[in-house]
């Protein structure tokens, strides 16, 4: 007899269009900063850019949660869940905060500068979160051979996984370079385009990953 398992969750539909939204949200971060840079209002393009990254970073952890919450059931390891999702979701709703007190006029240079390294920590602390995601859900699916889908997904969930941790590291130190005085305005913005490239890149990683584990069908004679 044979056992077809074909994954058609609309939890999984869900979390491949979040991050499709969420490379969108990393899109818009990148093309406010560079018109930013150009000179046009640097910190009204800087307070701008920090909230479309906060919200961005929201979603992320948002379908990422709700992919976790499908394994949790499955995989006795995912009940512990990921770490990196409270500092994403931390991060984002204090990076909106700072962002619309920086449109409002509140020392707008300082706090945009902040919201800079808090996005750059939390992407260093949840850099692993898509490959630790890869790993559970290979483990739901009790694969017994790596298929060339999975193989590919998972060498794109590690190579995010360094991206993410390198743009981290680089976006808090042009932020504490900011804060302390050296071109605010450009290095934030400079900062903020890193992240929202790099938020293009993990996002289409995320989607990719979860729409070719949709896919995929696992047959057990």
């Amino acid at each position: 007899m044979n056992t077809t398992y074909v994954d058609t969750r609309s939890t999984g539909s869900a979390t491949a269009y979040g991050g499709v939204i969420d490379a969108i949200g990393g899109i818009a971060a990148a093309v406010i900063a560079i018109v930013g840079l150009t000179g046009f209002h640097n910190e009204l393009m800087a307070g701008i850019a920090v909230i479309v990254f906060g919200a961005a970073m929201l979603i992320q952890g948002g379908t990422l949660l709700s992919e976790y919450a499908v394994v949790m059931p499955v995989v006795p390891a995912a009940e512990s869940g990921d770490p990196g999702l409270s500092v994403m979701f931390l991060a984002g709703i204090g990076g909106i905060v700072l962002g619309v007190l920086a449109l409002v006029g509140v020392a707008a240079a300082p706090l945009t500068s902040i919201a800079v390294i808090a996005y750059g920590a939390a992407l260093v602390l949840s850099s692993s979160s898509v490959r630790h995601l890869f790993a559970l859900q290979s483990t739901a699916r009790r694969m017994t051979a790596r298929s060339g889908t999975e193989m590919l997904a998972g060498e794109m969930a590690s190579g995010s996984a360094g991206l993410q941790l390198l743009t981290g590291l680089t976006a808090i130190v042009l932020g504490i370079l900011s804060v302390a005085g050296a071109r605010p305005p450009i290095l934030t913005l400079a900062a903020l385009l890193i992240l929202g490239c790099t938020f293009i890149m993990t996002g289409s990683t995320l989607s990719g990953m979860v729409m070719g584990f949709m896919r995929q069908s696992h047959t057990t004679t």
